[in-house]
């Protein structure tokens, strides 16, 4: 398996999980700017939108993060990174993966866009507090991760997606179960190889 990231991207959820299954694969670092890879080839020969992530498997190409991750979860011998279909534990991973893709990584775009105007910036700030509200009162009964208490493929994106904070100049401390979160999950092994391999930390 080959998988195509940008540091620090919503494709470091991807990135994550494979540390987590362990085994063979490889990745290659894209410019979404320039769409050109780190071995000079043309990304959107890969995938035609320039998105990350991408993942080379068997042949095939798929795109989109959160399929990639219930498809690399599904394949995982641990059933607890994605448990089994047709069941409610598995319907809540799903429940996370889905806001987290559709209502907190859409709030932070203004954030990242170079032609976001201060007011844009201000207002994207404004709507990540109210997602971040979500994700704080989902741990505030306790629980170590999104779902309970097992790292799952949800786990993987809301811990990315919360960690753009440290980068956009939101102040986790006004959320502290979720700063806590980030932290213990920022800890993790397989997390911190990706951190490392990505060049976030040394």
């Amino acid at each position: 398996m080959k998988l195509y990231f940008k540091p620090a991207a919503c494709s470091m959820a991807s990135h994550i999980v494979l540390s987590e299954i362990g085994g063979a694969f490889v990745v290659e670092q894209v410019n979404t700017n320039t769409r050109i890879t780190a071995s000079g080839a043309d990304f959107n020969a890969v995938n035609p939108n320039g998105k990350v992530p991408v993942l080379e498997v068997d042949g095939e190409i798929l795109t989109e993060g959160p399929a990639i991750l219930q498809f690399l979860g599904d394949r995982a011998a641990d059933d607890r990174l994605t448990p089994v279909g047709g069941t409610l534990a598995r319907a809540r991973v799903n429940e996370v993966l889905n806001y987290v893709g559709t209502e907190l990584h859409v709030a932070f775009r203004p954030l990242f866009n170079d032609a976001s105007t201060d007011a844009e910036r201000e207002a994207s700030r404004v709507a990540v507090a109210g997602k971040f509200a979500w994700l704080e009162d989902r741990l505030s009964d306790g629980r170590s991760h999104m779902t309970g208490e097992n790292f799952t493929i949800a786990d993987a994106y809301a811990f990315v997606v919360a960690n753009w904070a440290n980068f956009t100049g939101i102040a986790l401390e006004r959320w502290p179960n979720l700063k806590a979160y980030v932290e213990r999950v920022s800890a993790r092994p397989s997390v911190q190889r990706v951190l490392r391999a990505e060049g976030l930390i040394n």
